[in-house]
């Protein structure tokens, strides 16, 4: 049994969701990067979601888009990704999931690239623009690779291409719990039961609900409902709040875990 299925059945045995945490990768720099992914997984986190910095990240809203600008300002670099992949495995068993852009992955090299990451020691990836129509090729490399391949999920994903999808995910899928881009939310989504009952229909994999999640509340909320909640935003903006003060910042990010698990 892989990391990933390792976590989700011990949390279903310990009776509450996975917690996800989203981070970009070298924001605000390299080495405090490392240092908060390690503090997150300390704090409770049980999958880490790493965001691979993009110059046209589509998919994400202000917050992760600034996150990314400040990691490629930093020098962020795909070696330096290795490097932050290779320090955080070597500091943690908890499975690490690379959120990034198709681009980046067929300009170096599909197979090329799913190779160094699996040997720096992630388990899988969800690239936010390649539909599984246009996946064969990633989907093979990471299935030889032993590689996840997540998928997304939307509200207007209507059934007949949720069975598609599914047919292809491998690790979890993601539910995006609003339309439009990442960020935190004062309120949750009102249809998520129905909606996560709807993808269950045609997968038996875990499905993790995210975007706009940012309170203990809603933790909990989606948490009765769904395999795993995904925090992003409100984490990235505890990095942003930090910039000048570094040296805190996985401190600082350790105890926003915290304070989104308690009960």
């Amino acid at each position: 049994m892989d990391r990933l299925a390792q976590t989700f059945a011990r949390c279903r045995t310990e009776g509450r969701p996975a917690f996800v945490s989203y981070v970009c990768a070298g924001d605000p720099d390299v080495a405090t990067s490392k240092a908060i992914l390690l503090s997150l997984a300390e704090a409770g986190a049980d999958i880490l979601e790493v965001g691979v910095p993009f110059s046209d990240p589509l998919a994400d809203g202000l917050t992760n888009q600034l996150a990314s600008q400040r990691a490629l300002e930093a020098g962020m670099t795909y070696n330096h990704l290795l490097e932050i992949i290779r320090d955080t495995r070597a500091g943690t068993d908890k499975p690490i999931i690379l959120y990034c852009y198709y681009n980046l992955i067929y300009s170096f090299g599909i197979e090329a690239y799913c190779t160094k990451v699996k040997e720096a020691g992630a388990d899988g990836l969800l690239v936010l623009d390649c539909p599984p129509e246009e996946a064969g090729e990633l989907l093979a490399a990471c299935k030889k690779l032993g590689l996840a391949n997540i998928f997304i999920i939307a509200p207007t994903t209507p059934p007949a291409r949720m069975a598609l999808i599914a047919k292809h995910a491998s690790g979890f899928i993601y539910y995006v719990s609003r339309e439009g881009v990442t960020g935190e939310r004062s309120e949750l989504a009102s249809n998520l039961s129905a909606a996560v009952k709807e993808i269950k229909k045609h997968t038996s994999l875990p499905v993790c609900v995210g975007f706009g999640i940012s309170s203990a509340a809603h933790v909990q909320a989606v948490g009765r409902v769904a395999d795993g909640v995904v925090v992003g935003s409100a984490l990235v903006n505890v990095i942003a709040a930090h910039q000048n003060k570094r040296g805190e910042a996985a401190k600082a990010i350790g105890q926003k875990v915290r304070e989104l698990l308690v009960k």
